[in-house]
């Protein structure tokens, strides 16, 4: 509600027109009854997608998006990207951006049956032990030119950012995100707390790429603080490598990312700098919810997907319901 009272919504949610100004809609896991009614809105007004170096021209150079544009962004690559998104984007003569967490990827050099060779239960992969798309699937894509792979940090951590204990692992726990699994180590590969470590204490969480330094729980002396210095090389160590490993893998250049949880805060905003990221992806309090010339980079805004609907065309419903 105080969204809607700032103004952060765009006009065109609620009947006007989208103007010079680029609504970008995200989306996570998905299925094809989720999706095919969206895409099929999207082809039949004659809307086109662009991707991220289109939205960098935008808020970097200035330059006007064409009109009846948008751009979908897929977050953490989930199994349903390849199971679902990629063929039905196919069908629809669609793109799609994609955020991928290559610390949480797999090595399958298999690839499994889409959508395109019959039925599939795209809900059930995206609940599995392994959730998320293989790199054989990220790299087949990517290959198309259906999908850009941009990042989403290197494993998408949550981390401790208080030294008392608020809870301990229950089935409340348990019925969390996956993602929201705080982070245990410090190397790779990345290790999260197991849901079925029953009485596990847990402690106040985080984005790793929030300016919250990280609490390291101890066994014997009580945790510790991390430093300033360990703070930031963490940071830098997500957007670095988090990109390195998508370029080696799949040949391609990344230099935009999109933060976990749209968090971001001034160590990860220098460290976006530093790095030569053209864009990001994160929440602050001020802008609306479109890309927009004078937009900063590094804190870019997007729109759920169900706000597709609202989009000038025929059928169009505006006046949707806000979170």
């Amino acid at each position: 509600m105080l969204d809607l009272l700032a103004g952060r919504y765009p006009g065109f949610l609620f009947g006007l027109p989208v103007g010079r100004a680029l609504p970008v809609f995200h989306f996570h896991e998905t299925t094809p009854e989720a999706l095919e009614p969206a895409f099929r809105y999207l082809a039949e007004n004659g809307y086109r997608t662009l991707v991220s170096d289109d939205v960098a021209r935008i808020v970097r150079d200035g330059a006007a998006p064409p009109p009846r544009s948008v751009m979908l962004a897929f977050d953490d690559a989930w199994a349903s990207l390849w199971l679902v998104a990629g063929p039905l984007l196919k069908r629809h003569g669609l793109r799609a951006v994609t955020y991928a967490i290559p610390g949480r990827m797999s090595n399958a050099t298999t690839v499994r049956p889409t959508l395109d060779d019959g039925p599939v239960d795209a809900e059930a992969a995206d609940r599995a032990a392994d959730p998320f798309v293989s790199w054989a699937e990220l790299r087949a894509l990517s290959s198309s030119g259906v999908i850009d792979v941009q990042s989403h940090t290197w494993s998408h951590s949550m981390v401790y950012c208080g030294s008392e204990v608020v809870g301990h692992v229950d089935a409340a726990f348990a019925a969390e995100p996956f993602l929201n699994r705080p982070r245990l180590n410090t190397d790779d590969p990345p290790q999260f707390l197991d849901a079925a470590t029953a009485g596990a204490p847990l402690y106040a969480r985080r984005s790793r790429m929030s300016d919250a330094p990280r609490y390291l729980p101890g066994r014997n002396d009580g945790g510790r603080w991390e430093t300033l210095d360990e703070q930031r090389i963490a940071i830098d160590y997500e957007l670095d490598y988090g990109r390195q490993a998508l370029q080696s893998r799949l040949g391609i250049k990344v230099d935009h990312i999109c933060l976990p949880w749209g968090v971001s805060g001034l160590v990860t905003a220098a460290a976006l700098n530093r790095h030569g990221f053209s864009t990001a992806f994160a929440n602050r309090m001020s802008g609306r919810y479109v890309v927009a010339k004078g937009d900063h980079p590094f804190f870019l805004k997007r729109l759920h997907s169900r706000h597709i609907f609202a989009l000038p065309g025929r059928g169009r419903t505006p006046f949707v319901t806000f979170p």
